[in-house]
């Protein structure tokens, strides 16, 4: 089985594969006072859980953007397995031809996003990650990684719009059933529920027109089933992007 890690801001997501068949998912708090064998533990009581014995691991990539957590991660799985993990980063194999002004500086979960996406979908085609961070990876006509877009998250706009206001107080993030907020609550959630949708619809809309076509619109991350019914765009829900990618560019490598 192959074990699948991809370190964000906010979460730590851990797949299993078997071949190409993902077979379980699970998610960690990212925690930089965590250390080694603490994140050992915690993986550990996951394999557990799954029904997976440590010696059916054979393999494991890791994809980080909190560079502080990778170390530890890496050695957790170590400790456990025995094995070294593939970290994706410069040097790294990964079948895309990123077309943007400094290729190193690109976020390792955008490029497995981006390997998933041109192996999976149609391209030209967006790729909407909503996380902590919005982001959007487009990739051109020929599947080259061309550029994208990079905006505050859904929860990380709605803590930013309570801690800098006097008045305002943190809300459930859930679209309300109209536009135009009929109380504070109300109007919080359509600016940060409907507000996101409709960003989202234009910025499609502008990048089909600096693109000059249609594009494949996919979306992924933990707050896109919220944001995503509300958009007017028809997207591919995909939930499981990064980790197939890391899939794909560990195959690569191997």
């Amino acid at each position: 089985m192959l074990l699948a890690i991809d370190i964000g801001n906010t979460n730590i997501t851990i797949g299993g594969f078997e071949e190409q068949v993902l077979k379980f998912t699970s998610r960690l708090a990212t925690d930089h006072k965590r250390m080694e064998d603490q994140y050992a533990i915690e993986i550990r009581d996951i394999l557990d859980i799954n029904g997976v014995h440590i010696s059916d691991i054979t393999g494991s990539v890791i994809s980080s953007v909190a560079p502080g957590v990778t170390g530890y991660l890496d050695g957790a799985v170590k400790k456990l397995t025995g094995i070294k993990s593939l970290i994706v980063g410069p040097g790294v194999k990964t079948g895309l031809n990123i077309k943007i002004d400094n290729p190193a500086q690109l976020g390792a979960d955008l490029v497995a996003v981006s390997v998933a996406a041109l192996a999976q979908f149609p391209s030209p085609n967006v790729v909407c990650d909503l996380g902590t961070a919005t982001t959007l990876t487009v990739l051109d006509r020929s599947g080259s990684m061309i550029g994208g877009i990079i905006l505050a998250g859904v929860k990380t706009g709605l803590n930013a719009l309570v801690s800098n206001t006097s008045l305002l107080q943190q809300v459930s993030c859930e679209a309300p059933e109209r536009v135009i907020g009929r109380n504070t609550i109300e109007c919080m959630q359509s600016g940060v529920v409907l507000g996101t949708a409709a960003m989202l619809d234009g910025l499609i809309e502008r990048i089909e027109q600096e693109l000059g076509c249609e594009v494949t619109a996919i979306a992924t991350g933990g707050l896109a089933p919220l944001v995503v019914p509300h958009c007017k765009t028809k997207f591919i829900l995909s939930d499981n992007l990064v980790l197939e990618g890391l899939r794909i560019i560990y195959h690569k490598n191997i």
